[in-house]
């Protein structure tokens, strides 16, 4: 739509946000009027093009191709023409006929801040020859009243709320028609079923639907203070109403005549089965954030009785073996930590990894003064990644820290991180001594250790190669989970 604006209108970016704003709220009408809705944009040329279409979920659409970006007929091109010039919608007095059956047209120019931006057409299909029934006309006189809206700037609703208090419902879940004073003038058969579900005994109509409402509906902490404005169809937003057992979203659309407020519709939804789903989701995502924090505890503990037994221990090879499994414990510790805290499966693994190469560092260079640089970035990564991720980063500065700059008071060893997608390749570098004989580490634990986890976990690979600037440099390359096909 932006691009065919761009193309073929010129229009201010203001205006080109009103037209997306009448698009996005455009469904309720087209399922009110059982009618298509057709925007035409004016251009530069003199005519009109297509820039956007709708089809009612309620009946019968009238064009089945796709017409966006197309050109009207010419003979519509002058009736589109004086609607927009007139700033007053046009209604074709005869159908018109489009191959075997007939459609009543309707223009109602499209206006912002007094200006007529393009021109929306209401295309009814005339094909079922019946007599409709009182739902029916009851929806095409409240899409009367929104069309009629239009024209004057005041639909779609400036001041309607963002975010979950706009949208959804949708017209055929249930439909209310109120009053200028909040009385109902007419429910829908799925609206009074919405309504008795909630605890109202009765018919609706002639009744205030606030004070209806008012005793059945729990008092929650923090209090909707918006609601008694949507059930008096003051306000464009949408609320819900809960019992103990029941819960309905209720979205309000105010119909107004120059800024007075001449009624409403309401759209109503049973959403009890959504939100017990939603509470079950909420429940088993905090039992699982317990889970990793007990987890967490857990293997702190363990470290910590590691600790404990290293201090004991008379043999340096011993209490070295020991302090080696308390770093490996401790950060597999920090990955529960960091799936603590969050609601998703993933962590945003740069944060982590700081507080993991720091203890790593810490603990390996006991002499010597390492400085760790990280560049790149990481991003987030999955808790079935992130473990093996993590003990493979530790084990490979602390071998750097560990080797790399015997005999010497400092050094450096630099983290890259380069992510496309799900693919990650990390360089471990570090300006030490390099590799001894030229060749790649051999069968030690910590080394083990990496290649079982590239490539067994991460399913990737790992080199080792010295640094013609001198030094050592890793290089690992694995494709994180979630965008590879197992």
């Amino acid at each position: 739509m932006s691009d065919l604006i761009s193309r073929h209108g010129d229009l201010d970016p203001v205006d080109v946000d009103w037209l997306h704003l009448l698009v996005g709220d455009w469904q309720v009408i087209s399922d009110l009027a059982f009618a298509d809705l057709v925007l035409w944009l004016p251009t530069r040329e003199g005519d009109f093009v297509a820039i956007a279409h709708c089809r009612p979920s309620t009946g019968a659409t009238v064009h089945y191709d796709d017409i966006v970006g197309s050109r009207p007929p010419a003979g519509q091109v002058a009736w589109l023409r004086r609607a927009l010039d007139e700033v007053r919608s046009q209604r074709e007095r005869e159908p018109r006929w489009l191959g075997a059956y007939a459609v009543r047209e309707e223009a109602v120019p499209v206006v912002h801040e007094g200006r007529p931006l393009a021109v929306l057409v209401r295309q009814t299909y005339l094909g079922s020859g019946r007599t409709p029934s009182r739902l029916e006309l009851n929806y095409v006189e409240a899409a009367d009243g929104l069309l009629g809206m239009i024209p004057r700037s005041e639909f779609p609703h400036p001041d309607s709320a963002a975010g979950p208090r706009r949208g959804a419902p949708r017209v055929g879940d249930g439909l209310v028609r109120l009053n200028s004073e909040g009385e109902v003038l007419y429910a829908s058969p799925n609206a009074l079923s919405c309504f008795h579900r909630l605890g109202v005994l009765g018919p609706l109509v002639g009744e205030s639907l606030v004070e209806v409402t008012a005793d059945l509906v729990e008092q929650k902490a923090p209090v909707d203070e918006s609601m008694p404005l949507v059930m008096m169809g003051r306000a464009p937003w949408r609320t819900e109403l809960e019992s103990s057992t029941v819960c309905l979203s209720v979205r309000s659309l105010p119909i107004t005549e120059d800024g007075r407020r001449m009624g409403a519709v309401l759209l109503c939804r049973d959403v009890t089965e959504v939100r017990r789903r939603e509470r079950e989701l909420l429940t088993k995502d905090a039992t699982i954030r317990e889970i990793h924090h007990r987890v967490k505890n857990n293997l702190q503990t363990v470290a910590a009785l590691l600790r404990l037994q290293a201090r004991r221990m008379n043999v340096p090879e011993a209490r070295a073996a020991l302090e080696e499994a308390m770093r490996r414990v401790d950060t597999i510790a920090l990955v529960h930590n960091s799936l603590s805290q969050t609601i998703d499966e993933e962590v945003e693994f740069d944060d982590m990894l700081g507080r993991a190469l720091r203890l790593a560092a810490d603990i390996a260079s006991a002499d010597t003064y390492v400085r760790t640089v990280s560049t790149g970035t990481f991003g987030k990564v999955s808790a079935e990644d992130a473990t093996a991720l993590a003990l493979i980063l530790t084990e490979l500065v602390t071998n750097a820290v560990e080797h790399g700059f015997v005999g010497r008071s400092s050094g450096t060893v630099t983290i890259d991180a380069q992510r496309e997608g799900a693919h990650l390749v990390v360089r471990i570098a570090d300006d030490g001594v390099g590799l001894e004989g030229g060749t790649a580490p051999g069968s030690g634990l910590g080394t083990q250790i990496v290649r079982t986890l590239v490539s067994n976990e991460l399913r990737g690979s790992i080199d080792w190669h010295e640094r013609p600037e001198g030094g050592t440099e890793v290089v690992v390359s694995v494709d994180l989970r979630g965008a590879r096909q197992d």
